[in-house]
């Protein structure tokens, strides 16, 4: 396999000035909550994952196919179109029924494999979407133990 090196890294971009810098006033707004819930869960402060993600933590992972590489345990991009919350990739178990029981009291939205778009942040019950994010926090912390320093 063809050594691959990682699109999204963590870099030095300021992420109060990325989320000043959002054009829509509302998308802008949107990001200032999930960035406040994601502080509050996390207990981390932000950091920039390439050019337009908002990371929270990170973590090393090695897929079956040998390929690794680190990312943020959790992370949002306030896109143009929606919010994208990135999330774990797969909630098993009672985890999953408690994902499922919060997605259905959620509000509109749509999800990908490990994506959870999001248009308007207004419709959305925050609560839901606050213990949601905190599931998928502490299941990435079981999942991926943090490394000692």
């Amino acid at each position: 396999m063809a050594n691959k090196t990682a699109k999204t890294l963590p870099t030095a971009a300021d992420v109060s000035a990325f989320i000043a810098a959002v054009p829509d006033e509302r998308r802008r707004s949107e990001a200032g909550v999930i960035d406040t819930l994601l502080r509050r869960i996390t207990g981390e402060a932000p950091s920039m994952w390439g050019p337009t993600i908002i990371g929270y933590g990170s973590y090393d992972y090695t897929y079956d196919s040998g390929h690794s590489g680190t990312s943020c345990r959790i992370g949002f991009s306030p896109r143009k179109a929606q919010l994208v919350v990135y999330l774990i990739p797969v909630f098993e178990g009672s985890d999953k029924a408690e994902a499922d029981r919060l997605l259905d009291c959620l509000g509109p939205h749509s999800m990908g494999k490990s994506c959870l778009y999001i248009r308007r942040l207004d419709k959305i019950d925050l609560t839901a979407l606050e213990q949601l994010l905190a599931l998928s926090w502490r299941l990435m912390g079981e999942r991926y133990p943090t490394r000692p320093a």
